[in-house]
């Protein structure tokens, strides 16, 4: 398997990062006790589109994702998911605008003061 350290992922090439994919999805492939034919039947490819990927050579991202799926490991891309984040500046800005509390402006509906005959 294509070993890449976490600094060396910013530098690879784009053929030396297809070929990690491509080493991955085998690697779980054979953990799973299956052949390329039966883990191509269950990702609905072709069996040598699966050797391509598997090769590191240029598939499409559908195809990958398609393997994730039957491989079922989706999961992994949760890294992928959008994060709401809020710069500290932003946050103050939100908490300023907050209602803190509600003010009864005027009599509306079943809400009417009864007025005092005082």
């Amino acid at each position: 398997m294509t070993d890449i350290s976490d600094k060396d992922w910013i530098a690879a090439s784009d053929t030396t990062l297809m070929q990690t994919l491509g080493a991955f999805i085998k690697d779980q492939r054979i953990r799973q006790n299956k052949t390329q034919g039966q883990l191509a039947k269950d990702a609905g490819i072709a069996r040598s589109t699966l050797s391509l990927c598997e090769r590191g050579e240029n598939t499409s991202l559908l195809v990958f994702i398609q393997l994730l799926r039957a491989l079922k490991l989706l999961h992994l891309l949760k890294e992928f998911r959008l994060r709401l984040e809020f710069s500290p500046l932003e946050l103050a800005k939100l908490e300023r605008s907050k209602r803190i509390r509600v003010r009864n402006k005027g009599i509306t509906g079943n809400n009417q003061a009864s007025k005092s005959d005082w």
